[in-house]
């Protein structure tokens, strides 16, 4: 079932991964500055991660087949409605629809997967799953840019939603034959995995973990929403160039994403997260300081390895250390936390961004990740996770 749920991701991201590189197309369809622009991505995110919080809370509890189906073709279907605004308001209005729908893949599919693996193999397997979602970053950019330029940024959210809506249709009712078949293969019995060692001090530590982890993700998140701009004003690339450009960013997910979840289960998720965190202060920094060319395409790949190295590594910590009957809702917490961090730091960014310009708001980005990151080290290693 692990494929079914590698293409179950590919498609909740189709919609939701080609708002930050059309956004030079918005920003000259209705004349916006750099906040407003902000404003654009932060309409999706804000919701998005608002929705996370009650998706993780209800598949713990009620079937969580349903959830996957409603963020899949439920932001598919939300989609078409922002592809069909024609003002800059109403536009917001349907991303933050599409936002609080699409919360219902990322709490439900890991759990889910953790069920099917092995204890000594969930990093693996997590780390596969997140090629899924990766690749639709990498490739769906291309399509929607292509079509934008042929008929509009509108037509690319209409061209992108329609299949996408059917293929949530279709995941729901293979995820259930598939299930079923499992179920009856094993005598009617619900597969049961033994709790995660669970104690009271285990929960200060995955705080601190969620702390430094989502805080990176958020900031990261901020950045990228930003740099199709940053190519366009700082380094004057043709906008059409600068929105492909951020597909190099998600062609990381092939090697980054399995790596990271296999050295997870080698040498330790909590681990593997720091070493990535670490160096995505002094990337942050460096993206305004290195010439347009070569240099701009490595530190695109090496910022979308940290991505999914890191995602990899913190859902299977996550995963690993919580009960069964808590993941969902912990994980709509970890959710919730990076992608409201990205939605309130993307718009705080464009400003410093308009008031600053590009170097010193990136400088500030990329030194605020790295201390964050050493205090949460520092603050495990006192309690003994480092070791």
């Amino acid at each position: 079932m692990i494929p079914l749920f590698i293409v179950g991701h590919f498609s909740h991201h189709v919609l939701t991964s080609i708002t930050v590189p059309l956004i030079p197309f918005i920003r000259s369809a209705f004349a916006l500055d750099y906040t407003q622009s902000g404003l654009v991505i932060s309409a999706f995110t804000l919701a998005c991660g608002f929705g996370q919080l009650p998706a993780g809370w209800l598949a713990d509890r009620f079937e969580p087949r349903k959830l996957l189906t409603v963020g899949i073709s439920g932001v598919a279907l939300a989609g078409i409605l922002v592809g069909l605004s024609q003002t800059y308001l109403l536009m917001l209005v349907f991303l933050v629809l599409m936002g609080i729908l699409s919360g219902g893949y990322h709490p439900t599919a890991p759990p889910l997967i953790s069920a099917l693996a092995k204890p000594e193999h969930l990093g693996k397997a997590l780390g596969l799953h997140n090629i899924g979602g990766g690749a639709s970053h990498f490739l769906t950019p291309l399509i929607a840019v292509a079509v934008a330029n042929a008929w509009g940024w509108r037509s690319a959210y209409l061209a992108m939603a329609i299949p996408t809506a059917a293929f949530g249709l279709f995941f729901y009712l293979r995820l259930g034959q598939l299930t079923a078949r499992e179920k009856a293969a094993r005598g009617g019995k619900e597969k049961k995995q033994e709790p995660a060692e669970f104690r009271k001090g285990n929960m200060g530590r995955i705080v601190i973990f969620l702390v430094f982890s989502t805080f990176t993700a958020a900031t990261i998140l901020s950045v990228v929403s930003f740099i199709p701009l940053l190519l366009v004003d700082h380094f004057h690339v043709r906008k059409e160039t600068a929105s492909a450009l951020l597909s190099l960013i998600y062609v990381a997910v092939f090697w980054a994403s399995p790596l990271g979840g296999y050295l997870s289960d080698r040498v330790g998720s909590i681990r593997v997260a720091f070493a990535v965190c670490f160096t995505a202060g002094p990337l942050i920094f460096l993206f305004t300081m290195v010439p347009y060319g070569l240099g701009i395409f490595v530190l695109l790949i090496l910022i979308g390895t940290v991505i999914f190295a890191r995602m990899s590594a913190s859902e299977t910590f996550i995963v690993s250390k919580t009960p069964p009957r808590l993941r969902s809702t912990v994980l709509g917490v970890y959710f919730f936390t990076g992608m409201e961090g990205g939605g309130i730091l993307t718009p705080l960014l464009g400003y410093g961004i308009d008031r600053l310009g590009f170097p010193t708001a990136f400088t500030i980005a990329g030194a605020a990740v790295l201390t964050v990151t050493l205090i949460c080290a520092l603050l495990l290693w006192k309690k003994g996770e480092m070791g």
